[in-house]
């Protein structure tokens, strides 16, 4: 530092993480935050309770972003733990990943029949971090810039696995059609995974994994009440 450069004391407290990161608290709160979103959409509220009560939560984070973008000294003064765990540096002048999350959630809730947007939301919740994790963690081989064969995998593997139980619960449609009809959801989602867009995959998941689940569940003849 040469004489008569100041420190800006608030340059420590800014975000600093990429997506290369682990941030596994980042990882915890999207994933509680959307399971908790779709089991009590499950089992708790209707659907217009659900639209209500999700659309609200939705303003608010928008809203809420639109403040910490505003002021980001007030957020690094007062709160520095959510630059510290819950942004990344890319997001420190412009929305934050949770904002894409919330209105993704929406639009799913209020287009696609319920079992297929509780497929698209825990989609979203586990399947997405879940291969983060393993991608940064264990990841060798490479498939796009920011992909790999083992976060892939793990990927398809939770989306499969999570299709299938949302399909089978409360439905009499045949394991066979149910196996199918998660297998095809697990290949598009996995597609839409790894197609190298400019739109954050927060926003494009749920809504892609939610129309699908209700094309190949029409196609294959299960139950989306």
């Amino acid at each position: 530092m040469t004489q008569g450069e100041s420190v800006d004391p608030l340059a420590d407290r800014a975000p600093s993480a990429t997506r290369h990161d682990l941030q596994l608290g980042r990882r915890l709160f999207h994933l509680v935050n959307g399971v908790a979103t779709a089991t009590a959409y499950a089992l708790l509220f209707t659907h217009e309770q659900v639209v209500r009560i999700f659309g609200t939560i939705a303003c608010v984070v928008y809203i809420v972003d639109r403040v910490r973008i505003a002021y980001p000294d007030v957020v690094a003064r007062r709160v520095p733990w959510v630059n510290r765990f819950l942004l990344r540096a890319e997001e420190e002048v412009r929305e934050a990943a949770m904002t894409p999350f919330a209105i993704a959630v929406l639009l799913t809730i209020l287009t696609v029949p319920k079992r297929a947007a509780l497929v698209a939301i825990y989609t979203l919740a586990i399947a997405d971090p879940l291969a983060a994790i393993v991608g940064i963690r264990f990841g060798r081989r490479r498939v796009t810039h920011n992909r790999t064969v083992e976060g892939s995998f793990a990927f398809v593997a939770a989306t499969v696995t999570v299709a299938a139980m949302v399909l089978h619960w409360g439905d009499n449609a045949p394991p066979r059609a149910v196996g199918g009809a998660a297998l095809a959801i697990g290949l598009v989602a996995l597609a839409c995974e790894l197609t190298p867009l400019r739109i954050d995959d927060n926003l494009t998941i749920p809504i892609v994994v939610g129309f699908t689940t209700w094309v190949v569940c029409a196609w294959l003849g299960v139950a989306l009440g």
